[in-house]
């Protein structure tokens, strides 16, 4: 029978000596528990302690600063991955897809190439593979990359170095991963002594190669490794789409990433198999028209003006019934997030600007006030814009130098299933003539002409400005103004 007095009596036959030896194994055993494990955990993202213990084990990040590895973290054999098209062979409808996409041109993407000169340059190389592990895994742990192949033009690597974007081998070559951000995967092209695929099918069997049923390939974490991006060396969030999708109403209601991104269909995986109700597209559809337009992908760019149109709302909250000469009037515009898993917009900070362009326009086509247009390259000064802004050490906000990024200054993306209300205020000219029209656009672009310009040099790419949303609404004059919703 146990009681308060039986203890007591029970502690006291242990004697003080036995008594201090066995606080000091308890102590030593809530110290142990207390020291975070050496190896770290496999949702942890590029942070401390993680990051520096993971750094004084010199095998731990063969290409450093990126997160990528190998089995037994070696460079892999070139010879060990197909061409793509060798997949289009059997895959012939998902190759067809996929060679329209930005993934199958992540490499060879005239904007990032420049971006990556740039940073290469800037940092004396520190940045080469962090930048080149997620748009090229396949040249990076092959061994392919370094400052040279990084600062060439894309035209000179295409004929001399000729490596892939992200393709079939890269994902179906993924066996694991060993975090959430930074390219963390790990690329075994042959786990089993052979060509081996990993994918989301059970029941999938190929006379080519192994084929391998992956969980991993189903969630949205798969895609995390590459889409969530943090500073190597500031630790700064640069890109968090991921963890935006993880945190957001969709996430909760089991919609993940390929639900948006690789909706299915029906129809055959590869030619000699069977019919399915529900084959993963290989589109990839994005926001990313411009590029896509650029790259001569007409009908990829036009699916990205589609899911564009269904990611945003854009109407009036308040606006009066009529307005009146002389008198000053306020419209509230409100933006909401029907579509996007993630914050509108999403995905590289200098570049991805979503803004409302309002303008009134009087009966004789006479313009009475515009915020929004795009001047010198860029939305005006006090444009209503959705964006994340970084900084560096000194609080200056980054124009390009993502490189020098210590701090997020701002960022007033819109949350999924969210929305923003932004106010503009105006006055009525006295010699106005009626109706007054109000228009409100809700539009994007990947990246700033003026960026672009700096980039590739002036009007090389002409940066396409997408219309997502628009709400008009024509007002008469009259004697007094009133609120109306």
């Amino acid at each position: 029978m146990d009681d308060p007095a039986h203890r007591t009596t029970a502690r006291s036959k242990l004697g003080q000596s036995a008594f201090l030896v066995l606080a000091c194994i308890l102590a030593s055993l809530l110290a142990a528990r207390s020291v975070p494990a050496e190896t770290p955990q496999p949702d942890a993202k590029w942070l401390e302690p993680a990051r520096s213990r993971m750094m004084e084990n010199p095998s731990g990040l063969p290409f450093f600063p990126h997160r990528a590895n190998t089995p037994n973290n070696t460079l892999l054999n070139a010879a060990d991955f197909d061409d793509a098209q060798v997949c289009g062979a059997c895959h012939t409808e998902i190759y067809q897809q996929w060679r329209t996409s930005m993934m199958a041109h992540a490499w060879e993407e005239p904007i990032y190439r420049a971006l990556l000169r740039h940073a290469s340059e800037a940092t004396e190389g520190r940045v080469d593979n962090f930048c080149t592990g997620c748009h090229t895994p396949i040249g990076l742990t092959t061994g392919r990359i370094n400052s040279a192949v990084n600062r060439a033009s894309v035209e000179f690597t295409a004929k001399n170095v000729p490596m892939p974007g992200v393709d079939c081998e890269t994902c179906h070559n993924i066996s694991a991963r060993t975090g959430l951000d930074n390219g963390a995967y790990v690329l075994s092209p042959r786990a089993h002594g052979k060509p081996t695929k990993f994918g989301p099918r059970e029941d999938g069997v190929s006379p080519y190669h192994d084929t391998v049923y992956s969980d991993l390939h189903t969630r949205s974490d798969f895609c995390a490794t590459c889409h969530n991006v943090t500073h190597p060396f500031s630790t700064v969030a640069v890109e968090r789409t991921y963890d935006e999708w993880l945190e957001s109403p969709y996430s909760f209601n089991d919609q993940s990433c390929q639900s948006c991104h690789m909706p299915g269909f029906a129809g055959k995986a590869a030619v000699m198999g069977p019919d399915r109700p529900d084959v993963a597209s290989h589109w990839f559809t994005g926001a990313n028209a411009a590029v896509l337009d650029y790259l001569g992908q007409k009908e990829a760019a036009q699916r990205a003006r589609e899911q564009l149109a269904k990611a945003a709302e854009i109407s009036f909250e308040s606006i009066p019934v009529s307005l009146v000469p002389g008198q000053e009037v306020s419209v509230r515009v409100k933006v909401a997030n029907v579509g996007a898993g993630h914050k509108l917009p999403t995905g590289f900070p200098e570049g991805r600007e979503v803004w409302i362009d309002f303008r009134v326009v009087d009966g004789s086509g006479r313009e009475l006030y515009r915020l929004g247009a795009i001047k010198d390259g860029a939305t005006e000064p006090d444009t209503r814009n959705f964006k994340v802004h970084l900084g560096d050490k000194d609080g200056k906000e980054l124009d390009i130098e993502v490189w020098n990024a210590t701090q997020i200054l701002s960022d007033n993306r819109i949350l999924p299933k969210g929305y923003d209300i932004s106010e503009f205020t105006f006055e009525v000219p006295k010699d106005v003539t009626g109706p007054v029209t109000l228009t409100a656009e809700l539009n994007y672009w990947p990246f700033p002409q003026r960026l672009v310009d700096y980039l590739l040099g002036k009007d090389k790419l002409m940066v396409e400005v997408t219309r997502m949303a628009q709400v008009s609404r024509s007002l008469p004059l009259g004697i007094a103004a009133q609120a109306a919703r």
